[in-house]
């Protein structure tokens, strides 16, 4: 399997609980970790160096891993979200308008073009709640007999020039893999969360939370059902996709980016 979505939770007692006045915890508080994607031998969301994960500047300190600190549950909602879209072949005829950039309009735009640009980024793993986080998109191929799903990303520079976020990942990248081994790393990214927050819910439960710390243990409880369901019935959802409408937008975004022929 040449893809991979990695993660590391951070201990219990290290996880910082939301709000001043009456701190609380709950299942989403509780996946702070850090999170990754292995894609063709790279590690997308590594830091190049310690300031950008975050590590602590004490050399006797433990140094945190060097990849996005965040929720772990956000990248996995963010995928759960995306499935729907990315599973759906994209035709032969527009498989060259799901870019490696993102789409705009040039002035008002009509209801097909509209429905051109929020097809195509319906195919871009949300990275809005990261600094400098690169553009991560999949397009799934079925054709000649063979289904491929192809991940593909780029790296806009940092804007702040004093201290820069910079990745170890190339630039810019694409990976293409049978899209049964991409389902497969899905679900077992899903599996690997859940079997790991089962852990930690039960945990919970029988110790109740750290004093002074409020947390609902019925609620977290149930949480952990509900959101269990979540990626099957997401793979078991097709969008309603308006192909004419698709088609129609895109060829008129790709009129208004070619360029004029040189006259002589």
């Amino acid at each position: 399997m040449t893809v991979r979505f990695r993660f590391v939770l951070r201990p219990v007692a290290a996880v910082r609980p939301w709000g001043d006045e009456a701190p609380r915890l709950g299942w989403f508080i509780l996946t702070d970790g850090w999170y990754w994607i292995e894609a063709g031998g790279h590690e997308l969301l590594r830091y190049a160096d310690s300031a950008g994960a975050g590590a602590f500047a004490d050399p006797d300190a433990v140094r945190e891993p060097p990849y996005v600190d965040y929720h772990v549950v956000r990248l996995w909602e963010d995928l759960v979200d995306l499935m729907p879209r990315i599973m759906e072949p994209v035709p032969p005829d527009l498989a060259d308008f799901v870019p490696d950039r993102r789409l705009r309009a040039e002035g008002p735009a009509a209801p097909g073009v509209e429905a051109a640009i929020s097809w195509a980024e319906g195919h871009v793993l949300d990275m809005g709640h990261l600094r400098a986080a690169p553009d991560i998109r999949f397009r799934r191929a079925v054709s000649g007999g063979g289904d491929t799903m192809t991940i593909t990303w780029a790296h806009a520079p940092d804007p702040d020039d004093d201290d820069p976020i910079r990745f170890t990942a190339p630039a810019t990248g694409r990976v293409t893999v049978p899209t049964e081994d991409f389902t497969a790393a899905v679900t077992a990214f899903d599996r690997e969360l859940f079997t790991t927050m089962e852990e930690r819910v039960a945990a919970l439960e029988a110790s109740g939370p750290p004093p002074g710390v409020e947390l609902d243990t019925i609620h977290l409880r149930r949480e952990q059902h509900d959101r269990a369901t979540w990626l099957p019935r997401a793979l078991n959802r097709t969008p309603d996709t308006d192909w004419p409408a698709v088609r129609s937008g895109a060829e008129l975004l790709g009129r208004s980016t070619r360029r004029p022929a040189n006259r002589t």
